[in-house]
């Protein structure tokens, strides 16, 4: 299991994924779930949930494909992220149509994807692309799609995500989903990987890795607990029966 999101705002995109592949209890690695795909006016990431195999060979042949001029594939050549996750799509039905039948007998072939990004000319856009190859994309009512165990992250993006907010306070609330995925779920773990993308900016340079070590990720989670544990203290009690 994995968790990724993707926040969509005025001020730009925030894109993240934590890092843990889990095929039983004895068989944890760390897997980056993020590709960055960039060239000129054109930055493109892809987070990926569901079977790795399946998700890495859709990433691998994209990122191969990638500048080769083949129009069917190559992301430098998608006039606009729209046509881009349709490029994710396609090749995603291509690698579960030719190892479906053999990877059924041993589990869920299935795989998904968030594709965000900015090309030159559009404004930036985020979209879901499903295991059937299908996709949605988010919008100022919908700013927010996750992909993987989003339940225990969903609820305080729901609460306290608004499209008026910086990148950066987008970027608090998106650890702090993180931080409440992994206290109440195993299967999720860091390295947690962050972009904050300046809308036309072009740049991936805010790119960021957090882990167990790393000093403003304990600091944060810290001064969360501390705070709701005052908050709750200072709540009025039940009112007596």
């Amino acid at each position: 299991m994995t968790y990724c999101l993707g926040i969509l705002l005025p001020a730009g995109l925030v894109l993240t994924s934590d890092s843990r592949s889990n095929a039983g209890v004895d068989q944890i690695a760390q897997v980056r779930k993020m590709t960055l795909v960039t060239a000129g006016e054109r930055v493109i990431v892809i987070l990926s949930s569901g079977n790795l195999a399946t998700t890495q060979a859709v990433v691998t042949t994209l990122r191969e494909a990638a500048g080769t001029g083949d129009l069917g594939y190559d992301l430098h050549t998608a006039p606009t992220m729209f046509e881009a996750a349709k490029m994710v799509g396609a090749k995603l039905r291509e690698i579960v149509d030719r190892d479906g039948r053999y990877v059924e007998p041993y589990g869920d072939v299935g795989a998904s994807f968030l594709v965000g990004g900015q090309i030159g000319g559009e404004a930036p856009r985020l979209f879901q692309v499903y295991s059937a190859g299908n996709f949605i994309e988010a919008s100022d009512r919908s700013p927010f799609l996750q992909i993987g165990e989003t339940k225990y992250g969903k609820p305080i993006l729901d609460r306290a995500l608004t499209a008026d907010m910086t990148l950066d306070q987008a970027a608090k609330l998106t650890l702090l989903s993180f931080d409440a995925t992994m206290r109440s779920n195993l299967s999720v773990g860091l390295p947690i990987d962050m972009l904050r993308y300046e809308a036309n900016s072009f740049s991936t340079a805010n790119f960021v890795s957090f882990d167990r070590g790393n000093d403003y990720w304990n600091e944060l989670r810290r001064e969360y607990s501390d705070g709701l544990f005052a908050v709750v203290s200072r709540l009025p009690p039940p009112p007596p029966a």
